[in-house]
């Protein structure tokens, strides 16, 4: 129930969804003045939503920051990715997948494991119809992971679950079974990192943090970015206020 209901709210509770409805109270309403700041409102969102200076800012403060392989210490037992755009299926009659907006997220892991830092590699996530078809993320990652040279002794799938809360219950079911008191990297998107760092802790799990995936960038401020506003980050922008939804959501039902 609680996935479903995410769903079906998901656009009432985003960017889009929100400007939309202000619209049309704008259009509908008789109050001239209401229907004013209405729109005025709507203009300075759109502002704030498609500036690259402010919503890279905002990553960089929800992020966690970069950290590099050397940093990492060797001999955990398992990387623990979560899946969900790691891969990409743009026509099912072709023999291989496309990576997907997240794909990061497996990359580092396969850097992990090339360095020697993590021993195996468990990729969290699928229950949908494309599992059933092998089409689904966790499945092809794996697939890809052989590809590059991972043994597939090495590679464990859970493909049950279908959120971030899921992905650590499903997942300390595996690892508490399989690899008990061990020591496990959590590897994911950085932006993502608080809600499922919180929910691998509820689900009993103790698990360090490699960020992967990051948006939030050093960069010199430019004009064009303050001033300017580009379509494209309206994207990343309504990825992060996503993000905080789910975030808020999952702190209070106790998730996180």
């Amino acid at each position: 129930m609680f996935f479903f209901l995410s769903k079906t709210i998901d656009f009432v509770l985003m960017p889009v969804g929100i400007l939309f409805f202000l619209l049309a109270y704008a259009y509908f309403t008789k109050n001239r003045t209401k229907s004013r700041r209405a729109l005025l409102f709507v203009i300075l969102s759109f502002f704030v939503l498609c500036n690259d200076y402010l919503v890279n800012a905002a990553f960089r403060w929800w992020e966690y920051p970069p950290k590099d392989i050397a940093e990492v210490p060797a001999a955990y037992d398992v990387g623990i990715v979560l899946t969900g755009g790691l891969i990409r299926m743009a026509n099912t009659r072709i023999d291989h997948p496309g990576l997907g907006n997240h794909a990061d997220r497996v990359l580092q892991a396969y850097l992990l494991y090339g360095a020697g830092k993590i021993k195996k590699i468990l990729i969290s996530g699928g229950g949908t119809r494309d599992t059933q078809l092998r089409r689904d993320d966790g499945y092809q990652a794996a697939l890809l992971l052989r590809k590059w040279g991972v043994p597939a002794r090495d590679i464990i799938l859970e493909r049950k679950s279908l959120n971030t809360r899921q992905n650590a219950l499903y997942s300390a079911e595996v690892l508490q079974r399989q690899f008990p008191g061990g020591r496990y990297l959590l590897i994911t998107s950085s932006f993502h990192l608080r809600r499922a760092v919180g929910c691998f802790t509820k689900a009993g799990l103790k698990v360090d943090a490699f960020p992967t995936d990051i948006y939030g960038v050093e960069l010199l401020p430019r004009l064009r970015d303050i001033v300017r506003p580009d379509p494209e980050v309206f994207g990343y922008a309504h990825l992060l206020w996503r993000e905080w939804i789910g975030y808020v959501t999952y702190r209070v039902m106790g998730y996180c």
